[in-house]
């Protein structure tokens, strides 16, 4: 391949939404990374697509205000909702419980599809709990079809550490840096930090609904049923950077599931999986120059990432064209 215009690190769902937007463009890009889409923290996503009550904080000067995350929101989840329409990509909407052990105000939730307060039995024992309609994402398969997707548009993915952002900007006029919790050392942004999320895999003992526990606390309880798969979580341990999985979260983990659905007690596990999500007070999405190349950065969504991956890449594309060589 010639050198490319674009060169995107990172093969997540930031990179590889990123790539997808920037190769159907016309542009040519190369996505390089140190793990396969497969083994990358997005594989192990729950993908459950977030309201706007849990996007990043709307203090007055934080960026992106609230403004802007919530209309990335309302893109993210119309976007996922066509996809669900098609054939092959892993998204379906679903319903789902969503519950809070705090009462608190709901009323982002009141015009979205299928709400519905929850009966005193499907609450239980949160004291917030109702019911929704959302697209949710099988990631290992989106993943695929994401690849696919760039592939088909004449992009490439490419296996390899990129060490240093100036090594980057040698290889191609554009850098789009979508390294997630990785930046923390690529960039470096000591303003990144890892927060660890382990899930457990179960095979599925036939639920058709997730159950989702809206919370910032260390500990969750969710399950996210893939057909023949149930993903359970989950956690969130800041700063940790343990890929190995821990014994005692997945029993606990299972137990929380367990407690509000008893059928998940006795469902053979499948694998038990370690991600870290790329946390920052504010969303990075701003270009420099480095080497005389634009590096165009593209990360620290946190938990939001699934959601917010195609209304960011369709910015960093509309960046883009400015510099790079059709």
């Amino acid at each position: 391949m010639r050198r490319p215009d674009v060169l995107v690190i990172g093969a997540g769902v930031i990179g590889l939404t990123t790539a997808v937007c920037l190769a159907e463009r016309g542009r040519r890009v190369v996505v390089r990374a140190a793990e396969p889409p497969l083994e990358t923290t997005s594989a192990v996503a729950l993908a459950v697509l977030m309201g706007p009550s849990l996007a990043p904080p709307d203090e007055a000067d934080a960026w992106p205000p609230i403004e802007t995350t919530t209309r990335w929101h309302r893109e993210g989840v119309a976007a996922f909702a066509a996809l669900a329409e098609r054939p092959g990509t892993g998204v379906s909407v679903m319903a789902g419980r969503w519950v809070s052990h705090r009462e608190q105000d709901v009323s982002w939730a009141g015009g979205l599809p299928g709400f519905r307060p929850c009966s005193p039995e499907e609450h239980a024992g949160f004291a917030e709990a109702f019911w929704l309609s959302t697209p949710v994402v099988d990631m290992p398969r989106y993943l695929g079809y994401l690849t696919d997707r760039l592939a088909a548009a004449g992009g490439e993915l490419e296996i390899g550490r990129i060490e240093s952002l100036a090594e980057a900007a040698a290889l191609a006029p554009v850098v789009v840096d979508c390294a997630g919790a990785q930046a923390a050392h690529l960039v470096p942004d000591p303003d990144v930090h890892p927060v660890r999320g382990q899930h457990v895999v179960v095979e599925n003992p036939g639920l058709d609904t997730y159950f989702f526990q809206f919370s910032r606390a260390k500990a969750m309880t969710m399950f996210m049923p893939h057909g023949p798969r149930l993903v359970l979580g989950g956690t969130a341990g800041r700063d940790d950077w343990s890929r190995t999985p821990d014994p005692v979260q997945t029993e606990e983990i299972i137990a929380r599931c367990a407690a509000v659905e008893p059928r998940i007690a006795t469902a053979r596990v499948l694998s038990v999986e370690v991600g870290f999500r790329a946390s920052r007070a504010a969303i990075r999405l701003e270009e420099e120059l480095i080497g005389g190349s634009r590096v165009i950065h593209n990360y620290g969504h946190s938990g939001a990432a699934v959601a917010f991956s195609w209304p960011c890449a369709e910015a960093v594309a509309g960046m883009v064209p400015l510099a790079a060589r059709v």
